[in-house]
């Protein structure tokens, strides 16, 4: 057995020596500060070691300017370079993770920054690159983002139709030409489900007794050997190229979904999520979700039913377990990140609180990431307090902004404007199914329709996910309304991030056109950019043609509609994607770019020109272009290529959905989708609508829209 590792353990030999690397470098963006004199940006780069190495060290530098992606001078580098310590956050007797933290001067250029770790070399002997780099806006800049999501691959999928993650070499090409600040991971940055399959446990879901599989036990083997899964699947996935270069160049923002779990984690019914099994692998997942995806110490030790005090939570984390930290380090009292919102209590079925997120992404955009995973029953999506602490974090950090916030962009997991799927939820809840249930509990007919583990239709957890399932439609509505109310204070535009649906579409919601709003004035005006998924497979163009015909006009309160916008225009490549009708809904691998459109300099300062083609006359509903940037969206936009910036909706942002052509190619060669967003200029004059604040009355009552008898609601409104 190895020796026990202490935290002031000393090393012999040359510092830096053959450091014999598992995975990484990941870079990470932690936050940035650019109220003060002196801005900055912070993140962070983590890397996984053989133990028992030396205390690491980073060398950065800074090249020089931007200009088209490429450096202009190296000439300035030369005073630039500086050594960070490797800070250890955990090791046992396999593997080291150590963090680098990174603090950046702000410059009044957008400068490119590279880094180097002496001694580096992977410990399986593969050639490495042993120079990275990465870009930071400059002090005037908001970040240029690109999100993704779904990164990885599902259970049975046919690799050889669905190669690899080839969608990552169009990311770093896009990014060659014109460089990303900053990735933003919307969930399942890797599929964890083949625990149940091929892994530690295939046994405990092949049991056949519910009742049987619900008190199995969750002992420390059993733990340790899910918890080798989890670490090895990380390694596997995150050391995958193309997707390991980018992780190495483009600074990353992370929430989780169910599959950095285990698929339907926090959806299934109450009585079978608090099972020791789904806690246990809760507690191992979170463990690695904090070091790989956040470069963070995770809890000292994580739920066994074979040591008491890990089965309940001890100040909001997983109490210790003296054989978890036999011959292990982990790093205590580190200091709050200071990215994170932390959730009051713990969640339901994981001893931890969440980690939501806010950050500024650069001069003029905000952001807020919600974790909506550790919280999540069948019936939330978060705690009511939680709402209210990631709203009271947003207020203090845009208040103290003094108005240079003019957009916040709002990462979740699952869409939230979308189609409503309540019918398809009714049939699969229903008596009809009964019978084929227990066909499939006798004899395994129907196999596919059911899930392994509560034996229910194997799709109602994933419509359980979306906001808009039945149970989750009043929590959707008021957090819709809040971001309503911090638009029209602020007289900021929202923007909504949302993966999970493995296909691409734009929902929106916007005021009713009987209110005579134009979009540049309306706070109500949110696009849903949904983008999924980046390498799993997308569904059957059948299915998406579905989701498009039930694309309906909806209300979501007296002054709120929402529906999906046409945006593509044609199929990828020529390939037919989906039926030739269909414009809202593409299902193949795609990702979203979203660069901020610059205001034009005249005479050396910034002034955005008067524009009266942004007002047009008002269509009739969300089934037209809304505005001059969804006018012209598609194929033709000049957002489309996913670099350029000259729309014209200035100071607006520019989206780009970048849709794979054929899953064969290697290069992920693709076709671009573009559309814009504009700013918001909010004036209460011109809003003829009752204050949003007066509508959180409706929030238990009956007279929503959406609760009132079918009969008595608008046509329009499908629910």
């Amino acid at each position: 057995m190895a020796a026990q590792i202490q935290p002031d353990t000393v090393f012999n030999g040359e510092r830096n020596a053959h450091l014999n690397v598992i995975c990484g470098p990941l870079i990470n963006f932690k936050n940035m500060d650019v109220t003060t004199s002196t801005s900055v940006w912070r993140g962070s780069v983590l890397i996984v070691t053989k133990p028992g190495q030396a205390q690491p060290q980073l060398i950065m530098r800074q090249v020089g300017p931007v200009s088209n992606g490429d450096p202009v001078s190296e000439s300035i580098s030369k005073d630039r370079n500086f050594t960070i310590d490797g800070l250890r956050l955990f090791e046992d007797p396999r593997k080291a993770f150590w963090r680098f933290s990174i603090t950046l001067p702000l410059e009044s250029y957008e400068a490119r920054w590279e880094y180097s770790i002496p001694g580096f070399r992977h410990a399986e002997g593969q050639h490495v690159r042993s120079l990275w780099d990465f870009v930071v806006p400059s002090r005037s800049q908001s970040m240029r983002l690109m999100f993704h999501s779904c990164n990885g691959f599902s259970v049975g999928t046919d690799m050889d139709a669905w190669v690899g993650p080839n969608l990552w070499n169009d990311v770093l090409r896009v990014h060659a030409r014109k460089p990303f600040h900053v990735m933003i991971g919307g969930g399942d940055q890797l599929y964890n489900d083949g625990i149940r399959v091929d892994g530690p446990l295939k046994e405990w879901t092949s049991i056949s007794n519910p009742h049987k599989r619900r008190a199995h036990n969750f002992d420390n083997d059993l733990r340790a050997r899910c918890d080798e899964y989890y670490y090895e699947n990380y390694v596997r996935w995150y050391t995958t190229e193309p997707f390991k270069e980018a992780n190495g160049r483009i600074p990353q923002i992370n929430v989780w979904d169910d599959h950095d779990i285990i698929d339907g984690f926090g959806s299934y019914t109450d009585h079978f999520m608090r099972c020791s099994v789904f806690r246990g692998i809760g507690g191992v997942a979170f463990k690695y979700y904090c070091l790989f995806q956040h470069h963070v110490a995770p809890p000292k030790s994580t739920y066994t039913t074979d040591a008491p005090q890990t089965m309940h939570a001890v100040n909001g984390t997983a109490g210790a377990d003296p054989r978890q930290l036999e011959n292990t380090f982990v790093l205590e009292s580190q200091d709050v990140d200071d990215s994170w919102i932390v959730g009051k209590r713990p969640g339901p079925y994981v001893e931890e609180k969440s980690r939501n997120l806010y950050m500024r992404l650069g001069k003029r955009i905000a952001f807020i990431g919600v974790d909506a995973r550790t919280e999540r029953t069948r019936h939330q999506v978060n705690y009511p307090d939680t709402y209210d602490l990631i709203f009271s974090r947003l207020e203090h950090e845009v208040t103290a902004a003094n108005g240079d916030i003019k957009h916040l962009v709002v990462l979740l997991g699952v869409p939230i404007a979308y189609p409503r799927l309540a019918w398809l939820e009714n049939i699969l809840s229903s008596p009809f199914i009964a019978p084929i249930r227990l066909l499939n509990k006798r004899f395994g007919f129907a196999g596919s329709l059911f899930n392994q583990f509560d034996g229910q239709v194997d799709l109602l957890d994933d419509l359980d996910d979306h906001y808009t399932a039945r149970q989750h439609k009043k929590e959707r509505r008021i957090f819709i309304q809040r971001l309503q109310e911090f638009a029209k204070v602020h007289s900021a535009r929202v923007t909504i991030l949302g993966g999970d649906v493995h296909l691409a579409a734009i929902g929106r919601f916007y005021s009713n056109p009987k209110l005579g709003l134009q979009s540049v004035n309306d706070p109500r005006y949110m696009v849903n950019v949904v983008s999924s998924a980046i390498t799993n497979k997308p569904p059957p163009k059948a299915v998406a043609n579905l989701l498009a015909r039930r694309n309906k006009l909806h209300h979501m309160d007296h002054n709120t509609d929402e529906t999906l916008m046409d945006m593509f225009d044609q199929q990828p490549g020529g390939l037919e994607k989906s039926a030739s009708w269909n414009k809202v809904t593409m299902p193949s691998r795609n990702y979203a770019c979203i660069t901020e459109v610059d205001i034009p300099v005249t005479n050396g300062a910034s002034s955005e020109p008067h524009d009266d083609s942004t007002i047009t006359p008002l269509p009739k509903d969300g089934h037209s272009p809304l505005h001059k940037g969804e006018a012209n969206a598609g194929t033709n936009h000049p957002a489309a290529d996913g670099f350029s910036s000259n729309s014209s909706m200035y100071g607006g942002l520019d989206i780009a959905i970048r849709v794979e052509i054929d899953p064969q190619n290697r290069e992920g060669a693709t076709d671009g989708y573009g559309f814009s967003i504009p700013t918001l200029t909010y004036d209460p004059t011109k809003d003829n609508a009752r204050p949003i604040s007066q509508s959180y009355s409706e929030r238990s009552g009956s007279q929503h829209p959406e609760s009132r008898p079918q009969s008595a609601r608008p046509q329009t409104a499908v629910n």
